[in-house]
């Protein structure tokens, strides 16, 4: 083998590993990438948790019935999040067929965009109020 066949050889073997490395390399960016977003969805399902959470306590601290429908936007850092509250009597029957009065079902919705496309999640609960 001559000496340029050899020197040839060698130059097609480094393309071929920059080649190998430059896959490996984006390949690892794509990953890196992913894992970035998953955090951020993450955080952003976190955040809703949290208001929803939040809004739940609030209704259940406070005296009196809760408002029947009451809508408010809460910004969350990742944009807004509106809030939508209903509350309607539970409509529960007890023993002998007796319905239990003074118990609504509560209902809390969130509703924002993730890059363009609606989201919502929703918790529902009852509460009882005397009177």
């Amino acid at each position: 083998m001559s000496r340029n066949n050899f020197l040839g050889f060698a130059l097609y073997e480094v393309l071929i590993g920059v080649a190998i490395f430059t896959a490996g390399v984006l390949t690892l960016g794509a990953a890196v990438k992913n894992c970035v977003q998953a955090t951020g969805l993450s955080a952003e399902e976190e955040r809703v948790r949290q208001i929803l959470s939040d809004r739940m306590a609030e209704i259940q601290a406070s005296p009196g019935f809760p408002d029947k429908k009451k809508e408010t936007k809460v910004d969350s850092g990742y944009g807004d999040i509106v809030l939508i509250q209903e509350s309607v009597p539970a409509s529960l029957k007890g023993e002998n067929n007796l319905e239990l009065t003074g118990i609504n079902r509560i209902t809390l919705t969130a509703q924002w965009k993730r890059g363009g496309v609606e989201q919502s999640r929703q918790v529902w609960f009852y509460i009882y109020r005397n009177g």
